[in-house]
């Protein structure tokens, strides 16, 4: 019965928008969306330039790149709290413990991801606009260009994919940015709290919310996929 009782009360702050599960997650969207914005600036262009540029490290580039997908969030955390702390080189910025810090974890978190699968899909598009681009005597930006642009589609999806595993990262949030109430409490560290508080109502609201931004992304990389198996835009 309490777990039913904690299903209907999470549907009501749902429905009535209580204003604790609206500030987080809008607080969740603000630091995800800007994570990936900054990660996709930074892993597109260089999943594009490994696909087009040889160079001797590039394989090695290639397999750290893919073990960085691997990587413990929660190490990810501790590095970026050693680096923002006191103590650390970039202490003086006083990040710590703000969503900015949040914020510069979950784009190293994501940017290996993003990138890994921009190159794979890249890779493939060089291959078959290679002959056509070096025979127009184009310069490797020009070349990189050409790849983003067409190749938007296996982007966009990449770029969804990092969302998808931003939005939900709880470990190194919680170790940047502390889950300070009005400040840097996110949904994955909201949850986690009222979890443990025995709150139910909010904790399942805000994993409801969770849920349907992972629903949707998903459902919008089935869509994307599906369109670009079918040639259209």
């Amino acid at each position: 019965m309490e777990i039913w009782s904690g299903i209907t009360e999470a549907f009501w702050l749902l429905v009535t928008l209580d204003a604790d599960l609206v500030e987080i997650t809008l607080r969740s969207l603000y630091v995800t969306l800007t994570a990936l914005v900054i990660a996709s600036a930074i892993a597109l262009p260089l999943g594009a330039l490994l696909a087009v540029r040889r160079f001797r490290a590039r394989r090695i580039t290639i397999a750290v790149l893919n073990a960085l997908m691997g990587l413990p969030p929660v190490v990810v955390g501790l590095i970026v709290y050693v680096m923002l702390s006191r103590s650390g080189p970039f202490g003086v910025l006083g990040l710590l413990f703000t969503p900015t810090a949040m914020i510069i974890a979950q784009v190293i978190i994501i940017v290996p991801l993003i990138a890994s699968i921009a190159h794979q899909a890249l890779r493939e598009l060089w291959s078959d606009y290679h002959d056509l681009l070096i025979s127009m005597n184009t310069t490797q930006t020009q070349r990189v260009q050409a790849l983003l642009w067409d190749g938007r589609r296996a982007l966009l999806t990449a770029s969804l994919a990092g969302f998808g595993r931003a939005i939900g990262e709880v470990g190194a949030i919680m170790v940047v940015g502390g889950n300070i109430d009005h400040h840097t409490r996110v949904l994955t560290t909201a949850i986690a709290l009222e979890t443990g508080k025995g709150e139910f109502s909010l904790a399942l609201g805000l994993g409801f919310v969770l849920i349907a931004m992972a629903i949707a992304v998903n459902f919008a990389i089935h869509v994307i996929g599906r369109t670009e198996r079918g040639g259209r835009w």
